[in-house]
């Protein structure tokens, strides 16, 4: 006899174990099924989380290495690669433990292996009982992209789960993507004292964000010693002695014209590709469900993350849109507060995304080139760090704070910012968002002196021609 609970959760990601907790919270009875041994998905076990870890080692000990000087500090920085990424390591257990606990406290009931869709209301699992539900939550998020030829061993040819594993520096590490994860690994890595070539079609990085951000970013990352080759493919990867040669040709216009400049070939001995993810939707019995999907793989849903199945919702990396924790978390709570009844939302136009490079880059909202195409009249206000009293005492004076307000009513529709703390600022925006707010509002609000958000409220002054310290 089937095992029967109101609902199963397939995947214990940021979205699935979000959603079994809030659920639970919420009087309903909850499975959920996790293939891998820790709960957490990707993000806590091979990505957010580990990779935040090492950015953080890296940029002390290249702090120490190099930024202490100018503080009247001298020391010496010895890297032990080894300890970092046990460090990492911990710091990924202590959390999954921690999210094991949460639903011990909630009494969500915890499934191991492999499961799919078995007929309606069904749950099967491989190896496993068969579980009954009256609702039924995919949550099986994303995996890397790879490509033609550089297929991943994660020891020469690495997707970002590799990337966080290496048992010694590259000595040239190439970075086949232009994007969030690209940036941050190699970023890592080159701190650590690897020579990094990020390699990207277009004709700039960060695809998708305000473009002046990205030129900003890109400047400072060439400080660091990272060398970009932009409208540039692979169009071979050959193993060597001991590494890789790849190809390199023009991208082709992308759209942009652009073409390829620099060497034809690159020596490397590891290459990270880093050009997207892709749904996991394969083996879960959809189409015997009845559950649809686009061309791509994604689950189609509608209103409420309702799939083309009876009673089946979806949630997360594996329904599209911006592929980041925080933003399947959201799903996942209002998925279980709609299947309690509850009016369970998430508004999309206020999902913030993070660089965790040095400086930072965080963006929400609608960039400058998005408000052209859209053909929306809109006021700029940017205030650089250069400026700012806190960024200039602590040595972060890199980057702007940058709002875009609508035209006619102040209300904000984008803030980009590259700099010191990036990542925490951004929030400031994203909450006078969800609140319909204006540049007005934030300009007016008390910001503490000295702060790095000052610069928040400087760019809001500035929509309005009024910046004080500039």
């Amino acid at each position: 006899m089937a095992q029967s609970h109101d609902l199963v959760i397939i995947g214990g990601g940021p979205g699935g174990y979000v959603c079994a907790i809030r659920a639970a919270q919420l009087g309903l009875d909850v499975a959920c099924v996790e293939k891998t041994p820790n709960l957490g998905g990707v993000c806590l076990n091979v990505g957010c989380i580990p990779s935040k870890a090492l950015l953080h080692s890296s940029r002390l000990y290249a702090e120490i290495r190099d930024g202490l000087s100018e503080h009247g500090i001298t020391a010496t920085a010895k890297l032990d690669l080894a300890a970092m990424m046990a460090r990492k390591e911990r710091v990924v257990d202590s959390l999954a433990r921690g999210v094991e606990g949460l639903f011990k406290k909630n009494k969500v009931t915890r499934y191991d292996g492999v499961a799919h869709l078995a007929g309606k209301g069904r749950v099967a699992i491989e190896g496993g009982p068969t579980l009954q539900a009256d609702s039924i939550a995919i949550a099986t998020g994303s995996t890397p992209v790879a490509l033609p030829g550089l297929a991943f061993d994660e020891k020469r040819i690495l997707s970002s789960t590799g990337a966080l594993s290496l048992e010694k520096v590259p000595k040239h590490l190439a970075v086949i993507g232009g994007g969030y994860i690209g940036l941050e690994m190699g970023s890592v890595w080159r701190r650590l004292g690897a020579q990094v070539t990020v390699i990207e079609m277009l004709d700039g990085i960060l695809p998708g964000m305000d473009r002046e951000v990205a030129r900003v970013m890109r400047r400072a990352l060439e400080k660091q010693g990272v060398t970009f080759r932009l409208a540039t493919r692979v169009s071979e990867a050959k193993a060597g002695r001991g590494g890789l040669r790849l190809s390199l040709a023009a991208a082709g216009d992308g759209g942009t014209g652009a073409k390829a400049d620099g060497p034809d070939t690159l020596a490397v001995d590891g290459v990270l590709v880093a050009v997207g993810r892709k749904p996991v939707s394969d083996g879960l019995g959809l189409e015997a469900a009845g559950v649809e999907t686009d061309g791509r793989g994604f689950i189609t849903v509608s209103d409420g993350f309702r799939t083309s199945a009876d009673d089946v919702y979806a949630i997360g990396d594996v329904i599209g849109g911006p592929m980041l924790a925080h933003k399947a978390e959201e799903e996942g709570v209002a998925l279980a507060e709609r299947l309690a009844g509850l009016p369970g939302h998430v508004n999309y136009a206020t999902v913030p995304g993070v660089v965790y490079t040095h400086p930072e880059a965080a963006t929400v909202g609608r960039s400058e080139e998005a408000l052209k195409e859209a053909g929306i009249a809109y006021t700029v206000g940017k205030f650089p760090f250069t400026a700012s009293s806190r960024a200039r005492a602590v040595g972060e004076s890199e980057g702007l704070v940058k709002i875009l307000a609508d035209a006619k009513s102040d209300r904000i529709l984008g803030c980009h910012i590259v700099g010191p703390d990036a990542g925490t600022l951004i929030h400031e925006a994203v909450m006078a968002m969800e609140f319909d707010g204006s540049a007005e509002d934030v300009a007016r609000a008390f910001h503490a002196h000295p702060t790095l958000n000052e610069s928040v409220k400087e760019a809001a002054l500035a929509v309005a021609g009024r910046a004080i310290h500039i």
